[in-house]
């Protein structure tokens, strides 16, 4: 979905396109029943699962109030009323364990938030985040290679966007964006794959 569909706010964060497409891929959320996003924004996230997967049911997490009044625009405006908006800063209590999780936002809480996470993913759950601060790619990657997971990824994502410039054209770039995905795995998975990393 083009970014320019999604209704806007000042200064409210936006996954963008580029980013989302890869993030909804590392999701696998064809195979999941329930979904949370983290730090939910505008709601770019939410709405295209959404739309992609009407069966799916999806939690948007937000703790702005001009960013939740965002969310719930741009679900009327697209129609996905299956998307449900909470009000809050996570961790916060769930009523039930979930197949993928979507953390584009922290709110400072980067440690709880995985730990939060893990623990409410179903067995081979995905968990999937984004960052625009390499420090916290950092302390993020740190941390999961101490935990329960299996398949993890990093990823450095750099998109340039097609400028004119005078008589001619240059890929004028976006900053970067760092991109973690991983799967909950058992006790006995997490001491194979880290055999397998020490080989």
């Amino acid at each position: 979905m083009k970014d320019e569909l999604f209704l806007r706010g000042h200064r409210i964060p936006m996954t963008k396109e580029a980013i989302r497409a890869l993030v909804l891929e590392r999701l696998e959320l064809e195979k999941a029943r329930y979904f949370i996003d983290v730090g939910a924004g505008t709601g770019s996230v939410s709405i295209e699962a959404a739309l992609r997967y009407p069966a799916l049911d999806i939690l948007a997490i937000e703790r702005k109030e001009e960013a939740l009044s965002l969310i719930a625009e741009n679900i009327r405006h697209f129609g996905c009323h299956a998307v449900r908006i909470q009000s809050g800063t996570a961790p916060v209590p769930l009523a039930h364990s979930t197949d993928a999780i979507f953390i584009g936002g922290t709110g400072g809480h980067l440690i709880e938030m995985i730990d939060w996470a893990l623990a409410h993913l179903n067995q081979d759950g995905r968990l999937v985040m984004t960052f625009i601060l390499l420090e916290n790619f950092t302390q993020a990657w740190s941390h999961l290679k101490t935990c329960q997971v299996t398949s993890l990824d990093g990823r450095e994502i750099q998109v340039g966007e097609l400028t004119a410039l005078g008589q001619g054209h240059y890929f004028k770039p976006n900053n970067p964006t760092y991109l973690i995905a991983c799967r909950k795995g058992s006790e006995q998975e997490a001491d194979w794959q880290e055999e397998q990393d020490d080989v």
